[in-house]
């Protein structure tokens, strides 16, 4: 891959919880897992609930550090984890917790108050958009989330499950942003459990499980493996 813009180099997670009086359990969350991801690439993250991936995507987005291995990025190169109102400030109003993930994306103050008036008019918050996040139902959270990540301008947008939610009419807007946004020269880490969403967006995956990587590679030969193994479990 000539044009590598982030890669995972033998990245290991562990979490540790007390199980009792003196006693702990260890869980890897991510076990030795390496891939690389090219520049205007769109790479999904596929696998069963419980597999690592919202683990795997925040050691990629930075938000969490390796117990052991690396992230290599561009200290230049800018992420954006978009995982459904992830970093909001419940106590500010979805306007200010807007132009906050403009700036922290790079933008200027000046910059981003036209910026912040499109996530306003995207996300169909109406009057909600001046009141405290506190107030917002999970869906409205939801919108507002998706808005200040997807509007932005970032190197890298890195996708927690987003188009799983708010309404059908919103999920098909998010659904067309999120694709005219691809059809540029984004370079987009999408995790999903949903093999139509992978199928549909992403042209090489990782298919995770129990914190290791199953495969790696381009989408149709990784999902025929993962379909594969999914029929002879049911037939088991």
């Amino acid at each position: 891959m000539s044009d590598v813009i982030l890669s995972a180099e033998s990245v290991t997670l562990e979490y540790q919880s007390r199980t009792g009086f003196l006693k702990q359990f260890t869980h890897k969350a991510i076990d030795d897992v390496s891939f690389q991801i090219g520049r205007g690439e769109v790479f999904g993250i596929l696998g069963r609930n419980g597999s690592g991936k919202s683990s795997l995507l925040k050691l990629l987005a930075g938000t969490l550090t390796p117990d052991s291995g690396q992230v290599v990025c561009e200290p230049s190169v800018t992420r954006s984890l978009l995982a459904l109102g992830l970093g909001f400030n419940n106590n500010l109003s979805g306007r200010d917790n807007a132009l906050i993930s403009c700036m922290l994306n790079g933008y200027t103050q000046k910059e981003a108050i036209p910026l912040v008036q499109q996530i306003g008019e995207f996300s169909e918050l109406g009057q909600f958009f001046d009141q405290p996040v506190k107030t917002y139902s999970s869906g409205m959270r939801s919108r507002l989330g998706f808005a200040s990540a997807v509007l932005a301008k970032v190197d890298i947008l890195l996708i927690d499950e987003t188009l799983s939610v708010g309404d059908n009419a919103f999920k098909q807007k998010a659904e067309n942003a999120l694709l005219k946004k691809i059809s540029g020269d984004q370079t987009v880490i999408f995790v999903s459990h949903s093999i139509q969403q992978i199928n549909k967006l992403c042209s090489r995956c990782l298919w995770l499980e129990k914190g290791k990587t199953i495969t790696v590679g381009p989408t149709k030969e990784v999902m025929a493996k993962y379909l594969d193994t999914e029929q002879e479990q049911v037939k088991i």
